[in-house]
C-alpha cells in the first residue's frame, strides 16, 4: 500500500538530518564497466520505462522524468499549450499546495466559469458588450483573491528544498518536456510519492495569472530580444508544413486564448506513462528500489498511444530570404534542412559542426573573426528539435564596419570549402578527438548521465543510441563530409534571415 503523501512528509520532516550536496561534476570513470551493463533497463505494469544507473561515489540521486511530449505535437490555435502545463505542473496537487481543497475546488470551478464567460464576449468582436465584460473582470479578479486565500505558494519547490534538493527545474522543448531534481539518496522515496501525485492529481490552479506570467516570458525571449524575433521569424520561413515552424512558448494571440481545457487534454493525451520515461542515477539499490516505482508510479493508468506527428515538411525547391527590422545591431541566420537524428548523415553534420565552429581553432572562426575581423562571432547548431528533420544553422553577427552582407558571402566561401576540398587527416582527428571528449564530459555527472539518457530515449528512439555514438562519429571519413556537404549545403535547401535596423 502506497504511504499516504502527509504521512510521508511528515515522517520526512522529523528525521530529516541537515547537510549540504556539492553538484558539481562528479569525475566518475564511466567507462571502467562498459555503459550497456550499468544501465538497468525496466517496464512497469503500465508501460512507464525505468532507467537505473548505481554510482556509489557520493549520496546522492539524479531524479528525471521525460515526457515525448513538445512543442512538435501543438498546432494553430494550441501553441503553447506543452509550455503552459510544464508551468501547472509546480502550482501542486489535490494534496500539495492548498490549505483546503474541497473549499478550494469550487472557487476553482467559479473562475473556470467566468474566465469561459469572458473569452466567449471577447470572441464577439466589435459586437461585445464592454459593461458585461467589465463585470466579469470585477467578479473574476473577486474569485482569483478568494481562491488565494487556500494556496500554498511553491510548496513542492520548498518542500524539496527542505530536503537537500539541487536543481528542481523543469524544460520544455519541441520534442520533449523534462522534470529534474537531485536529491539525497535516502530522499528517493519522498520524490515518488510526490511526483507520482502531481501525475495523478494536478491541479491547475491560477491558471489564468499564470498565462500572464508566460504572455510576459513571451515579450522578455522573443518580442524585445533582436535574436528572439529574428530566430520565430526564421523557423516560420524555414518550415512551411511541419509542425517544428510554431514557437514552442506559443503565439501570443494562441497564449491569450489558451483555455484550461485544451491544457487539460494536452496532459490526457500526452502525459501518460506508457509516453514516459524516469532515469536515476547515483547512490542506489536497482532491485530495492523496482517495488517501490511499482507501488508509487505503476497504479497510473496508462492511455492509447498519443497520435504520432504525420506531416512531412516537402522537400524545399529554392532559398528562401526574410529580413526582419528591428532597433538593434545586424545579425543572420543561415539554415539548411537535414535529417533527423535517427539517420546516418545527422553523425556527419555532428563533425562539420564541430569543424566549423566549436573553440577558437574551428575554421569560421579563425578565418571571420580571428583573421579577417569581419565577424563579432559566429556558431553552428542543430534547431529546432532532433525527432524529424531539422535545421543545420550559422547564426553571425558582422564587426563594424563590416555589413552583414559581407559577413554572408564570407560564410559561403567557407560553406563552399567544405565542398571542394578534402578536410585532412589530422584535421579530422582534432575534431574526432574534441567530439569524443565532450560526450565523455557530458557523462561524467549524475544529472549529466541521466539527461542524456533521456534525451536520446525520446529523440533517437532508444537510450542505447549512446553505445554506437562514438563508434559512428570516429567513422565519419572525409569523403562523407564532401559528400554531406555537396548534399545539404546548397542554395536551394536554404533559408536566410538578417537582422536590420529600421529606419
Amino acid at each position: 500500500m502506497v504511504l499516504k503523501l502527509h504521512t510521508l512528509l511528515k515522517a520526512v520532516r522529523r528525521s530529516l538530518l541537515l547537510f549540504s550536496l556539492l553538484f558539481l561534476s562528479l569525475a566518475v570513470p564511466l567507462l571502467a564497466q562498459p555503459l550497456a551493463e550499468r544501465v538497468k533497463e525496466h517496464r512497469l505494469s503500465n508501460g512507464l520505462k525505468v532507467l537505473l544507473v548505481e554510482r556509489h561515489q557520493a549520496p546522492i540521486v539524479a531524479l528525471q522524468i521525460m515526457f515525448k511530449a513538445g512543442g512538435v505535437n501543438e498546432h494553430t490555435g494550441i501553441t503553447g499549450a506543452a509550455h503552459m502545463f510544464e508551468h501547472m505542473l509546480f502550482k501542486g496537487t489535490k494534496t500539495l499546495g492548498t490549505r483546503d481543497y474541497a473549499r478550494e475546488r469550487l472557487v476553482l470551478e467559479k473562475i473556470d466559469r467566468l474566465a469561459e464567460a469572458i473569452q466567449q464576449e471577447r470572441r464577439k468582436g466589435k459586437a461585445a458588450d464592454p459593461a458585461k465584460l467589465r463585470q466579469l473582470t470585477k467578479a473574476l479578479e473577486e474569485a482569483q483573491a478568494e481562491a488565494r486565500r487556500y494556496l500554498v505558494p511553491d510548496e513542492i519547490g520548498k518542500i524539496y528544498a527542505q530536503n537537500g534538493a539541487v536543481g528542481f527545474n523543469a524544460f520544455t522543448s519541441k520534442d520533449y518536456t523534462q522534470y529534474v531534481v537531485n536529491l539525497p539518496a535516502n530522499r528517493i522515496e519522498l520524490w515518488m510519492a510526490i511526483e507520482s501525485d502531481r501525475l495523478r492529481n494536478p491541479v491547475l490552479r491560477e491558471f489564468y495569472s499564470e498565462r500572464d506570467v508566460v504572455l510576459e516570458e513571451r515579450r522578455r525571449s522573443y518580442e524585445v530580444r533582436p535574436i528572439g524575433r529574428l530566430f520565430e521569424h526564421f523557423m516560420a520561413t524555414a518550415f512551411q508544413a511541419h509542425p517544428y515552424r510554431l514557437p514552442t512558448i506559443g503565439w501570443k494571440s494562441d497564449i491569450e486564448n489558451l483555455s484550461k481545457k485544451v491544457v487539460e487534454k494536452f496532459f490526457r493525451t500526452y502525459y501518460i506513462p506508457n509516453n514516459a520515461v524516469i532515469a536515476i542515477v547515483g547512490d542506489i539499490d536497482p532491485p530495492g528500489l523496482l517495488p517501490k516505482l511499482e507501488r508509487y508510479f505503476g497504479s497510473i493508468p496508462a492511455g492509447p498511444p498519443p497520435p504520432p506527428v504525420l506531416t512531412r515538411e516537402p522537400e524545399q525547391q529554392g532559398e528562401r530570404r526574410i529580413e526582419v527590422l528591428f532597433d538593434a545591431n545586424p545579425q543572420l541566420l543561415i539554415g539548411y534542412h537535414k535529417p533527423a537524428i535517427w539517420e546516418e548523415d545527422d553523425y556527419v553534420f555532428d563533425v562539420i559542426s564541430d569543424l566549423l565552429s566549436s573553440g577558437r581553432t574551428a575554421r569560421l572562426y579563425r578565418e571571420l573573426v580571428q583573421k579577417r575581423g569581419i565577424a563579432q562571432f559566429v556558431s553552428t547548431f542543430t534547431v529546432p528539435g532532433a525527432r524529424y528533420p531539422n535545421l543545420f544553422t550559422i547564426r553571425a553577427a558582422p564587426r563594424q564596419p563590416h555589413t552583414v552582407e559581407e559577413l554572408e558571402a564570407a560564410i559561403y566561401t567557407e560553406i563552399d570549402r567544405l565542398k571542394k576540398e578534402a578536410v585532412t587527416p589530422r584535421e579530422l582527428q582534432k575534431v574526432l578527438n574534441r567530439l569524443d571528449a565532450q560526450l565523455l564530459r557530458s557523462l561524467d555527472s549524475n544529472s549529466g548521465l541521466a539527461r542524456q539518457l533521456l534525451y536520446y530515449e525520446a529523440t533517437a528512439g532508444t537510450w542505447r543510441y549512446l553505445l554506437t555514438l562514438r563508434e559512428k562519429i570516429a567513422q565519419v571519413t572525409p569523403d562523407d563530409i564532401l559528400r554531406v556537404a555537396r548534399t545539404y549545403l546548397v542554395k536551394q535547401n536554404r533559408t536566410v534571415a538578417i537582422l536590420h535596423r529600421g529606419e
